[in-house]
């Protein structure tokens, strides 16, 4: 899978590329415990550390990452990024701005809302191109409810809409948060979905199907990783493989 990135020449010394999303795992995960002592069971359990389906959501697809500092105090944002006027006309130089509270109005979205805050949008200065009959997929960084912000899901026809950037709206989940939000901070998590029709097939187990449940879980319930040993796709993950799982291309 290839993806090409383009932004406007005069801003691109000062921006941060998008990155693999593996390269963007937070320090919790990498600093937490594998495993923790559970009173409940009595004994030490594995933590989601040793979790595949967890780890996996944050390292499969890429980042968009934050352009520059921006410093939230008193519910106010504020940055010091001074970079040259850009060649296209209509091209943002904030590294965010923001939704009014009623264009989430009646939505599920307005319950993570905060009536102190509206709705913010972190600007593109990437614009992305698939391939084609292929769109992109892009949503909260996977597992980061650290963050003080909730990206928007959403689905763009990328193989289509490359010429000017997709700009990615979030809901501020943190009316009582200051600080800062650092410069390469991920701000939305991407990743091509292929568009084709899906055909749903529900069915009961048949004889064999029946065995192959009943061992499965025999050996989950006796056996500690099982999924990653027996079933999860090492492809991506070998050592001579493991930053080619997206291809990043930047022009």
């Amino acid at each position: 899978m290839k993806i090409i990135f383009r932004c406007d020449p005069n801003l691109h010394d000062y921006l941060p590329k998008p990155a693999a999303a593996r390269s963007c795992l937070p320090d919790w995960l990498r600093q937490m415990p594998t495993t923790s002592f559970s009173e409940f069971h009595g004994r030490d359990i594995r933590t989601v550390k040793q979790c595949p389906p967890f780890v996996d959501a944050m390292t499969h697809g890429f980042m968009i990452l934050l352009p520059c500092d921006v410093v939230v105090k008193a519910g106010r944002f504020s940055w010091d990024w001074d970079v040259p006027i850009p060649a296209a006309k209509n091209h943002p130089r904030a590294p965010l701005s923001f939704h009014v509270p009623e264009q989430i109005l009646g939505s599920a979205l307005a319950k993570e809302g905060s009536s102190q805050l509206a709705a913010i949008k972190f600007n593109s200065f990437w614009t992305i191109e698939l391939e084609e009959k292929w769109s992109l997929f892009a949503t909260h960084p996977a597992n980061r409810e650290d963050l003080p912000f909730r990206t928007v899901t959403g689905i763009v026809d990328c193989d289509k809409f490359h010429d000017a950037g997709i700009n990615f709206p979030a809901i501020w989940t943190r009316p009582d948060f200051e600080g800062v939000l650092s410069k390469g901070l991920p701000v939305a998590h991407c990743f091509p979905v292929r568009r084709e029709d899906l055909e749903l097939v529900c069915e009961s187990f048949d004889g064999e199907q029946i065995a192959g449940y009943d061992r499965t879980v025999g050996q989950i319930l006796v056996e500690p990783g099982v999924y990653r040993k027996k079933f999860r796709d090492k492809r991506s993950r070998s050592p001579g493989e493991k930053r080619a799982q997206v291809r990043l291309v930047e022009e």
